[in-house]
């Protein structure tokens, strides 16, 4: 462990070779550092025809305990230098320059690429004096409307550190998609004081509720060999979901009740830290409690990637109240009218108008809805055989929802899929106009992700599957993540599940995989 001697080191070294900012550049250059400043690896991001955003972060004491000294460094901003290159040996430099780690950002670095070519690989690292990252690999989107073979994703979510080991990153990172979809969940705020199986501990051993404590939080999953390596390995699209927040939050309102101004802070401290450590925009930073992350991509002619956000605009969760009216329970209609009420939003108004313009103006072959959440209808029955929905996912949220797919149905969207995760298990599902007829059109086609380490549900959703015969396939028993492979004709789905991950050397398989034919939307199940 890093001792707090060792920190106060580190952080007045820092602090005295970089105090002059006249001389940036030459103390880069000349800067020695005593550990290596690149422990939390490389990553890219935000993808464009003529470039991408590469991430770094320096931190020679990634878990430093002095808030004043995230990382290990104090003092203002340090310069270092990027290269990219053709060829992964990096002999070609194509683009090369100055970064910023910027101390207001926790020495992050977002730096945005530009003037290469569309639609190919290149390679990045950083250095700054006598250290040198490792080299990651990115890629540029092609010519908008340019035709395209095929698109190779990766899609996954909810990686609870102290819940099992992150093997699922080894394997997709194996597979080298193009892209990586993190569809939330990414670190889990809390600290496990309850469950006996687990495989490691979060760092500090306390919740993560300001801005020192997200900042470790990334850092110690950014420390992971598996996760390092896929992040390195693909570029990626991120959204995030609850958790890198706190449990079940929506808007500005949180399941413990805190009052709005103190959740404000926290969440503002949770928005920070989120950008600190991906590879998203520098155009966009946050804005105290506000950082917009929803954003289009388009992949030549074959397909638009729409990443959404379903927790910063949301309206508040239906029947909202006292301790035990909070987010995250099951409910009746009876008992909560509100759930029904038309003008209430998953996405905010602002945010719904946007997603609909771009799907009725793509002209992409496929259309790829990432969100966070289950979107189907779930239907269950209480001991009263009253029909309860749970209230923080797409069905508290039906009208909403129906909006969605009406529009969908009515503009005639091209192909669209749904991807989603939240609820540690895997669904396949028709998504249809209306639920409660199995004869309903069936508009969309909806595949959720098991968790990457997270433990299983503890809902008996196998027993409520006769009541929503659109779920065409579920299984809860295993972790891992989705592949989506993207051509003309057809797209094809594979959940890929690992053997234990409590097992920091589990294997990967293939639990179930589907097709949907281009023009029809819906699931077929292939094995």
């Amino acid at each position: 462990m890093w001792s707090r001697r060792h920190v106060l080191n580190l952080c007045g070294l820092a602090a005295a070779s970089i105090g002059a900012p006249g001389i940036l550049r030459a103390t880069s250059a000349q800067r020695r550092w005593e550990h290596f400043p690149f422990t939390l690896g490389v990553a890219s991001g935000a993808p464009a025809t003529n470039g991408f955003v590469i991430w770094t972060r320096l931190a020679p004491n990634p878990l430093s305990s002095d808030p004043q000294c995230p990382g290990g460094i104090q003092g203002a901003d340090i310069a270092l230098y990027f290269e990219v290159a053709s060829d992964p040996a990096m002999r070609t430099i194509v683009a090369a320059g100055r970064a910023t780690a910027q101390a207001r950002y926790g020495f992050s670095v977002h730096q945005q690429v530009e003037g290469l070519q569309p639609g190919r690989e290149y390679w990045y690292r950083f250095s700054s004096g006598n250290a040198t990252s490792r080299t990651g690999r990115a890629l540029t989107l092609p010519v908008q409307g340019s035709p395209v073979k095929s698109l190779h994703l990766g899609f996954v979510s909810c990686s609870n550190y102290e819940q099992g080991y992150f093997s699922a990153y080894r394997h997709l990172a194996a597979e080298r998609p193009e892209f990586v979809v993190y569809l939330g969940d990414y670190i889990y705020e809390y600290v496990d004081l309850a469950s006996k199986n687990l495989v490691r501990r979060h760092s500090d051993g306390r919740e993560a509720s300001n801005l020192h404590g997200y900042r470790n939080r990334y850092a110690q999953y950014h420390l992971d060999p598996d996760l390092m390596a896929l992040r390195a390995t693909s570029t990626s699209l991120v959204i995030w979901d609850d958790h890198e927040v706190a449990n079940d939050y929506g808007d500005l309102l949180s399941q413990d009740g805190s009052p709005t101004d103190v959740f404000r802070q926290r969440r503002a401290a949770a928005y920070q830290a989120f950008y600190e450590h991906m590879p998203v925009t520098p155009a966009r930073t946050p804005d105290g409690a506000a950082l917009r992350i929803y954003d289009r991509f388009r992949y030549g002619s074959l397909a638009e990637i729409h990443l959404t956000d379903a927790r910063q605009y949301r309206s508040s969760t239906p029947c909202y109240g006292p301790p035990s009216q909070r987010p995250g329970r099951m409910i009746t209609d009876a008992e909560c009218p509100e759930r029904l009420s038309e003008p209430r939003s998953m996405l905010g108004m602002a945010q719904e108008g946007w997603l609909n313009d771009g799907l009725s103006t793509s002209q992409s072959r496929w259309n790829i809805i990432a969100q966070s959440l289950l979107m189907a209808q779930l239907r269950r029955r209480n001991a009263h055989q009253e029909a309860i929905y749970w209230t923080d996912d797409w069905n508290g949220y039906p009208a909403s929802r129906r909006r969605l797919l009406n529009h969908l149905h009515n503009a005639r969207v091209a192909n669209p899929l749904v991807i989603g995760g939240d609820i540690h298990s895997y669904w396949a599902n028709d998504l249809k106009l209306d639920f409660d007829n199995p004869d309903s059109p069936t508009v969309a086609t909806e595949f959720v992700g098991t968790s990457v380490s997270a433990h299983g549900p503890s809902f008996d959703f196998a027993a409520a599957l006769p009541e929503n015969p659109h779920v065409r396939f579920f299984d809860a028993s295993q972790r891992g993540y989705a592949t989506l492979r993207l051509l003309a004709s057809h797209a094809e789905v594979r959940f890929r599940a690992i053997s234990d991950a409590c097992d920091p050397r589990a294997t990967v398989g293939t639990r179930a995989s589907f097709q949907v034919q281009a023009g029809k939307p819906g699931v077929q199940r292939m094995s």
